[in-house]
């Protein structure tokens, strides 16, 4: 079979193993051998080892396995057998340390014997720090004096007189009139707003409140007052995507700076905004009329709107194309500069969830296009997949995660790699990760987008979307990015299967040559990662 995937038709995993022998001609001319160090007991070390005499011969060098994706869109992923035996020998050493508490002002006073007595003197220091550092303290730091007074330096607050304490932020009119934030220093604002440590008064006029980030309007609200959770939906008009986005972002009196911090009603609340603002605007589009205004559907009152819209669509599949079909949900969690300023990461408030929908088409004349989505990469595969084997795709890719089988051989190791299911989805670790610790949540059903999602489906998505991002963050990933794969809402197809990828963003895996490729390299086995997620799913709160 020719097509690039790792999905047999016979339900199981397809993958290579490289195990290579061969000899390298040496045309190197002098030889330039140096000393480079010594051993603890004075005797030298030197380079000779890079000075062969002859050719290199290397005999069976370290295994690598070689797995394509199930996706052949998404590359091919990369296991070398060495440092996934370690890890598969100590599964839980597969997580990243907690940070160690980080201040500036302690480190000065300790290491210059000035004591608690030379805190402003300390303070004085942070204005002459070079610009990289004073970054790097404003995204590490956990002295929340400290970061209260690199604050101070980024921007003018406007303060309680009685307590001091920011109440807004000071503004100046432009030439038009609007009013303009009195930033100083807009990267070390954003790092600041952003670290957890920052004291809350601080947060929430710089981020939190709304307005804070501009006047994108607020046109949705979830709450629930039982379970403190409270959701505001903001509409962001002028937008990097087409038509406009929606962002569903945690409110100032139900702050989440963490994963360990989110709840379920949180998800809930989240998704219940992705929910209604996608039927709604179907609706809107399928001319089914829409009563609601100033008030937030009860989840009876959704699930009877996506009926009516579904039915609409199926309806009205051979003959009209709406102008919109298609969903487009992202998660950036998590927000983190380098200190030269290079941005790891986008979400401010880290919870904070975007979606929008994607039109039919674009262009003008006679150059239009199918607009982009990338839900359409798993339907034109699948549709190949079933064309050359005469068999459905994700029947064979759910049989192979039913059946699978360790690469290394190991029969007393873990097999499985399912993290969590119920009747409705898998959270599971594909077998060809993407990035280091990738995880990945499927609709069981043929579910080819939220459209065709029930309220079972729909609850089962949610739960499983905060087991992912709750078990990454509880193995230290501080940087999440989760993306949506739907098929097109007028796409009749049954085979298509709603997938959603969590991606994180690790401290030695930051993105290179090889990933540009779609080369994806790995340390561990996808079945040790998922033994030990299965273990931290069971740790945590949910």
């Amino acid at each position: 079979m020719d097509l690039r995937t790792c999905v047999s038709p016979e339900g199981g995993f397809i993958y290579g193993t490289h195990q290579p022998s061969f000899a390298v001609k040496n045309l190197r001319g002098k030889a330039v051998p140096s000393l480079i160090g010594q051993l603890e007991n004075g005797e030298p070390v030197d380079n000779r080892a890079n000075f062969p005499t002859d050719d290199v011969e290397v005999h069976r060098s370290d295994t690598v396995y070689e797995i394509p994706n199930p996706f052949p869109f998404k590359g091919t992923s990369y296991i070398s057998k060495y440092f996934a035996d370690i890890q598969a020998d100590n599964p839980k050493s597969i997580m990243l340390p907690p940070p160690q508490p980080v201040s500036l002002a302690e480190a000065v006073q300790k290491w210059s014997g000035i004591g608690a007595s030379g805190a402003a003197e300390v303070l004085d220091l942070y204005g002459k720090l070079p610009e990289p550092l004073r970054l790097a303290l404003a995204t590490t730091s956990t002295d929340p004096e400290e970061l209260s007074h690199l604050a101070d330096m980024s921007c003018r607050f406007v303060r309680d007189k009685r307590t001091g304490l920011p109440v807004g932020i000071q503004y100046r009119e432009d030439g038009s009139g609007r009013p303009i934030a009195v930033i100083h220093d807009h990267t070390l604002y954003k790092a600041l707003a952003n670290n957890a440590f920052l004291p809350a008064p601080y947060r929430e006029v710089m981020v939190l409140r709304p307005g804070a980030q501009g006047a994108s309007e607020i046109v949705g609200e979830w709450r629930s007052g039982k379970a403190k959770s409270h959701v505001y939906e903001y509409f962001r008009r002028n937008s990097y995507i087409p038509w406009g986005h929606y962002a569903a972002n945690m409110a100032d009196d139900a702050i989440r700076y963490h994963a360990r911090e989110l709840t379920r009603s949180d998800m809930a609340g989240m998704r219940h905004l992705y929910y209604q603002r996608t039927y709604l605007r179907l609706a809107e589009q399928s001319g089914i009329p829409v009563p609601f205004k100033g008030t937030n559907l009860e989840t009876g009152d959704i699930e009877a709107l996506r009926r009516r819209v579904l039915d609409a669509f199926v309806k009205n599949m051979p003959r009209t194309a709406p102008d919109f079909t298609a969903a487009l949900w992202g998660w950036n969690y998590g927000f983190d500069y380098t200190p030269a300023g290079y941005r790891m990461n986008g979400s401010h408030q880290q919870v904070h969830q975007q979606y929008a929908l994607i039109p039919a088409s674009v262009g003008e004349d006679r150059n239009f296009m199918q607009a982009f989505a990338c839900g359409d990469l798993i339907q034109s595969f699948v549709r190949e997949f079933r064309r050359r084997t005469g068999k459905p795709f994700f029947e064979c890719y759910i049989r192979a995660l039913r059946e699978n089988r360790r690469m290394d051989g190991r029969d007393m190791g873990p097999q499985n790699l399912v993290v969590h299911e119920d009747d409705n989805v898998f959270l599971f670790v594909p077998k060809a990760q993407t990035s280091q610790w990738e995880l990945q949540v499927m609709a069981r059903k043929p579910v080819g987008n939220i459209l065709e999602a029930d309220t079972g489906m729909r609850e089962s998505l949610d739960f499983a979307i905060l087991a992912a991002i709750k078990i990454l963050s509880a193995m230290g990933a501080k940087l999440v990015t989760g993306i949506e794969y739907g098929k097109r809402f007028n796409n009749p197809d049954t085979d298509q299967r709603l997938i959603y990828s969590f991606l994180p963003r690790l401290p030695q895996s930051p993105g290179a040559f090889s990933e540009a490729q779609l080369r994806w390299i790995n340390r561990h086995f996808p079945e040790d990662f998922a033994a030990v997620c299965r273990e931290r799913l069971r740790e945590i709160a949910l």
